[in-house]
Order: C-alpha cells, then sequence, then structure tokens
C-alpha cells in the first residue's frame, strides 16, 4: 500500500492496529479475493478430475450400471452434481467480490 495511505491514517489519529483494520486489510482482501475464488475453483474442477482418475473402479461401476440399465442416467447425474458444485463456487465468489465492490 501507498505511504500515503499510512500518513492519511495519522492525520486521523489512528494507531497502528486500526489503520490496518479499517484501511489496509479492506483493500488487500478487495485487491486479492478474485485470484484467491478463481484458484478454488480450480482446485475444485482438478480435484475433481483427479479424483475420477485415480478412482477407476468407480467410473467402471458407473459404467457397468449405465451397461445395465442402459441408460446414461447415472453419468448425467455425475455432471449434474459437478456443474451444480462449480456453479455454487462460482456463484458465492461472485457475491462475495460483490461486498467488497467499491461500485454497488
Amino acid at each position: 500500500m501507498p505511504t500515503g495511505q499510512f500518513e492519511a491514517a495519522q492525520v486521523l489519529r489512528l494507531n497502528h492496529w486500526q489503520t490496518l483494520i479499517h484501511i489496509i486489510i479492506p483493500q488487500v482482501v478487495k485487491i486479492v479475493l478474485p485470484s484467491i475464488g478463481n484458484e478454488t475453483i480450480n482446485l475444485v474442477k482438478d480435484s475433481s478430475l483427479v479424483y475420477v482418475i485415480g478412482l477407476g473402479d468407480l467410473l467402471r461401476a458407473g459404467n457397468v450400471a449405465m451397461a445395465r440399465d442402459v441408460t446414461m442416467v447415472p453419468l448425467l447425474l455425475v455432471g449434474l452434481i459437478y456443474l451444480l458444485l462449480i456453479s455454487l463456487c462460482s456463484f458465492a465468489q461472485r457475491k462475495l467480490e460483490g461486498h467488497f465492490s467499491y461500485y454497488k
């Protein structure tokens, strides 16, 4: 943060902790939040991919269920749950960024 932020806080007679809590930390959170949100969504996506690759038995069981019932419903449900999870994470990130936005 620019030194002018700290100088302005001194003019307002804020101590070091008040400056951090009321001026510096909100600005840092606003700057860092999009990056952390994107990393969280990528982590969910990547861990799901690794989960499917690492647990081939689960995928085989889904394929067996699909072949037995001659329907793609099990795979469609897995895809729907995945889409719902990613959408929920994206919605939460958007709301959190909107809370810290300067323009509402």
